[in-house]
């Protein structure tokens, strides 16, 4: 079984080589990682091109101005061929060595969504901003109502999917509105959703964290609007 590993990034060049090294020992099954890169203006674009002499598997696009991480997965999804497809993002705040207890739900049960959640309980969780936690839950309990699911963290940046899952969905969101946009689309397909506690160490806004209140609003829009609009 081949994964497809999704990373869009802008600015990363702090975190980006680390992440993808990280990524680069999971093992367990062929892998593609397909490097997204959105108009950065720092050294990203010299470290992923170094990355990709390197290492065979790597493969990357470039977007000619700033879109946001939404389009960034929307590029990544274009050329991806695995049978799973993983968004992994860029910075340092979610862990791969938690990619086998992602994959598992899609060998043992039936699931077509695989969701890691940061408050089910990891190895670890580093603590964060308190408002932060009270927006996450808030996002997943109006997301939960409009979809009629029971999970904990809609926001989580660890999204898997079957393929044809993902890709039988029109995606229209440029920035993190993508995040309930996906949820609520599959949702209304009817594909079966699983989570899997994953570890989780946030970083601040000092340390090059994007997401803000404003995303916030943006997600409740998106949650309404895809309930009953494509």
């Amino acid at each position: 079984m081949k994964i497809s590993i999704i990373i869009p990034c802008y600015n990363e060049e702090k975190t980006l080589e680390i992440i993808v090294n990280k990524v680069l020992k999971f093992k367990s099954f062929e892998k593609e990682i397909i490097i997204v890169d959105d108009c950065s203006q720092d050294s990203t674009p010299d470290i992923i091109n170094n990355l990709i002499s390197q290492h065979q598997e790597i493969k990357s696009i470039r977007h000619e101005r700033n879109f946001g991480k939404g389009e960034g997965i929307k590029s990544g999804l274009k050329i991806s061929n695995g049978k799973i497809v993983l968004i992994q993002d860029a910075d340092l705040e979610y862990n791969p060595e938690d990619y086998d207890n992602l994959i598992e739900p899609f060998l043992k049960t039936d699931a077509d969504i695989v969701y890691g959640s940061r408050f089910l309980g990891g190895k670890y969780g580093k603590l964060s901003f308190f408002w932060h936690f009270v927006a996450n839950k808030i996002l997943t309990i109006i997301c939960n109502v409009f979809t009629n699911l029971n999970m904990t963290d809609m926001e989580t940046g660890y999204k898997l999917f079957k393929s044809e899952a993902i890709k039988s969905i029109e995606l229209k969101e440029k920035s993190f509105g993508i995040e309930p946009e996906i949820t609520v689309k599959l949702a209304k397909k009817g594909f079966v959703f699983y989570e899997v506690p994953i570890s989780y160490s946030g970083r601040s806004y000092d340390e090059g964290k994007k997401i803000g209140l404003k995303d916030a609003f943006v997600a409740v829009y998106c949650i309404v609007k895809y309930k009953f609009f494509n």
